[in-house]
């Protein structure tokens, strides 16, 4: 048994010290890791950029629709919704609601004016289901009006790293800048 012993003492100490092969062995190990991270990264990266192109263009919309000066009409809106989709990624189907808000002091609460949104994707607000979101709009003065702009935006991660399908939404309140309040169709301002 000692004869045995010693024979395989000397082949098991260079077999320990030998180094040949482990750059290989360590790179099967940690090259999936570097791999995945690379497309996590990627990923990561492009819903972020998704996020900031569908704010941008979300604010374009409000900013364009609160500079007009004679009021709009429900094919404006079906126009706004056909710019927003140009100004996002081409793959990604947005929803638009443009919705014009005032405070009602007798009611105590904030009141819709009108509300369009383009093919009924988003159903357009009422008094009761703007209550819902009214924590978003800020304190107003009685008789003031503002332009609230709503997108919706699906997004799909490219590769699957476990982060989920995504809806983007944005939130936007304007103020008309050079009318009290901005008429829609046969829909005027209410004489004050």
């Amino acid at each position: 048994m000692r004869n045995l012993t010693s024979k395989l003492r000397l082949p098991l100490r260079s077999f320990g010290r030998d180094e040949g092969g482990t750059v290989v062995a360590e790179a099967v190990i940690v090259l999936p890791l570097f791999l995945w991270a690379y497309i996590a990264l990627f990923v990561y990266w492009d819903s972020f950029r998704s996020m900031n192109t569908i704010q941008k263009a979300a604010f374009t919309i409000s900013d364009m629709i609160s500079r007009e000066q004679t009021g709009i009409s429900t094919a404006y809106v079906n126009g706004m919704s056909k710019a927003l989709e140009y100004l996002i990624d081409e793959d990604q189907s947005a929803k638009l609601r443009v919705t014009s808000v005032t405070w009602s002091t007798d009611n105590n609460r904030f009141e819709v004016h009108w509300s369009r949104s383009p093919d009924a994707r988003l159903p357009e607000l009422t008094n009761a289901t703007l209550q819902d979101q009214a924590y978003q709009i800020p304190t107003m003065s009685p008789g003031d009006f503002v332009i609230v702009v709503e997108v919706e935006v699906g997004y799909k991660p490219s590769f699957d790293i476990g982060m989920p399908d995504q809806t983007f939404k944005q939130f936007i309140v304007t103020r008309p800048r050079f009318l009290p309040c901005l008429p829609l169709d046969a829909i005027s301002c209410p004489v004050t």
